[in-house]
């Protein structure tokens, strides 16, 4: 019984395992950071389709934004294929999104390393249930699927090539650019381009080293945001594939946590379940007792 409810708590927050990761704070340079003033039509022609420079300027770009409406379909590893649309935040990670998948829809708010699943129903009175992510006073290292972090893997990647103008999927105008990349290719993100803050480019380090195999489209809009990213990613529990829609950058409101006051914590639910479960415990014991004590058989509570 008490594995039973710390399942469905886990069930309830599920949903985040998809969305959970991102990095702490960013700063450093301008949008054309890295990108000469007097140089020549041709030389700035060729900068413009440079992947190395498109994604580098893009993550400047989308960094300052710190919001963006955003659309994700995901096809996990066991064949499940579950999707969330709403808001998503970096730096520090967040989002406000429903998780659509075999389940009734939920909602999700993530602030930092905090999760909030909204409850079908009200448990201990709240309409939300929360969850540390954090471990130890450390910061649970997790990816958030998020615009900025799409870019920051890519940051410094020579294996990243240019297909050229298109229209998405959705009929954008967008610049197309394409790549796959080892494990090993992942863990050296930023290290030639250096726009990260290093604590952030630690933790990204960090979220993908499990990745034995990645392969992604990106394309950039005309305004210089990424549109559309779709990613296909492998480690050692199997393949997952992404198709991720990005847009209203800078729009939405930033994401904020649920009233504390109609807030229960994961932690509250699974001691409030050990109480009546030894409650329960105690009851049956004193029935078992008093049935005996009529000489009534007992209830046999060793079976």
């Amino acid at each position: 019984m008490n594995r039973a409810v710390r399942t469905r708590a886990g069930i309830a927050m599920a949903g985040t395992a998809l969305l959970v990761g991102g990095l702490t704070a960013c700063g450093g340079d301008t949008a054309d950071a890295g990108i000469g003033k007097g140089d020549g039509g041709k030389a700035a022609a060729e900068r413009a389709h440079s992947p190395v420079e498109a994604v580098k300027a893009s993550y400047l770009k989308t960094v300052a934004a710190r919001f963006a409406k955003a659309e994700l379909s995901i096809a996990e590893r066991d064949g499940r294929t579950d999707s969330q649309s709403g808001t998503k935040g970096w730096y520090p990670a967040s989002h406000d999104v429903i998780l659509k998948s075999e389940k009734p829809d939920t909602r999700s708010i993530m602030v930092g390393d905090m999760v909030y699943t909204h409850l079908g129903e009200p448990l201990m009175g709240k309409a939300w249930m929360s969850m540390n992510l954090a471990k130890d006073g450390k910061p649970g290292i997790r990816l958030n699927d998020d615009p900025a972090e799409y870019l920051a893997m890519l940051l410094g990647q020579e294996k990243l090539t240019h297909v050229g103008a298109e229209k998405t999927a959705d009929g954008i105008d967008a610049e197309h650019y394409k790549g796959s990349f080892a494990g090993a290719d992942l863990l050296r993100a930023d290290e030639s381009t250096k726009v990260m803050q290093e604590a952030d480019r630690q933790y990204l380090h960090e979220a993908v080293k499990h990745l034995t195999a990645f392969e992604v489209d990106l394309w950039i809009g005309k305004d210089g945001y990424p549109v559309r990213v779709e990613t296909v990613s492998t480690d050692g529990k199997g393949t997952t594939k992404t198709a991720a829609k990005f847009s209203d950058f800078g729009k939405p409101a930033p994401v904020e946590a649920p009233p504390a006051d109609q807030v229960v914590s994961f932690d509250e639910v699974t001691k409030e379940t050990d109480r009546k479960l030894k409650q329960a415990d105690e009851d049956l014991k004193k029935a078992d007792k008093t049935l005996r004590d009529a000489g009534l058989g007992g209830l046999d509570l060793d079976s």
